[in-house]
């Protein structure tokens, strides 16, 4: 459909949103997609073991969405939350209204939260937890923006100055471990 639009000199490029690594795969070899949005975070690493070098190597731009797995990597939410009842969050839990990878990034709510409890013992003092979870993000070069959701004006500002903030390769090994232990096997080979 697109390549008949180029064709027509109505667009020179264009992008697309995937949910799965196989379909990013897949548009990554139409000569004018330039951009690609996935889900990527501390929650679905999947996407940096091979789609990210091949992103790079065609001069890609990856677009990561989800950043904060829906709220979940912001630290905010515990065992007790609820969510309003037009809130993906509370009636996509289990995927029934659309991919389940959209809500929480697929992970379980309470599994993520016990992941979350892990993440938050390696914040550095001068960061939040969501400024921790973006800067992660920011850390792999193959991604150009990421997109995270904000409510407030201050948490538009806190996100644009994440990328100003100290790098933390350090902790990269740490974080790793806990997606290792407590989040990879459910959902790294779901998407």
């Amino acid at each position: 459909m697109f390549a008949s639009v180029v064709k027509k000199g109505k667009v020179a490029n264009y992008g697309v949103s995937v949910f799965k690594i196989s379909e990013a795969m897949e548009a990554i070899k139409r000569p004018n997609v330039k951009s690609i949005q996935i889900v990527f975070n501390i929650f679905r690493q999947r996407p940096a073991e091979v789609f990210f070098k091949e992103a790079k190597k065609r001069n890609i731009a990856v677009i990561v969405r989800g950043p904060l797995a829906s709220g979940l990597l912001a630290g905010k939410f515990n065992k007790k939350t609820k969510f309003p009842e037009n809130d993906h969050r509370n009636f996509n839990i289990n995927g029934k209204a659309f991919d389940v990878g959209e809500t929480f990034s697929g992970v379980n709510f309470e599994k993520g939260l016990e992941a979350v409890e892990e993440l938050r013992k390696l914040v550095p003092d001068n960061f939040s937890l969501s400024e921790l979870a973006l800067k992660w993000i920011l850390m792999h070069d193959a991604v150009t923006v990421a997109i995270p959701g904000a409510i407030s004006k201050s948490q538009v500002q806190m996100n644009a100055k994440v990328s100003d903030l100290e790098e933390i390769s350090n902790l990269l090994p740490k974080i790793n471990s806990i997606y290792d232990k407590l989040i990879k096997p459910e959902v790294h080979n779901r998407w």
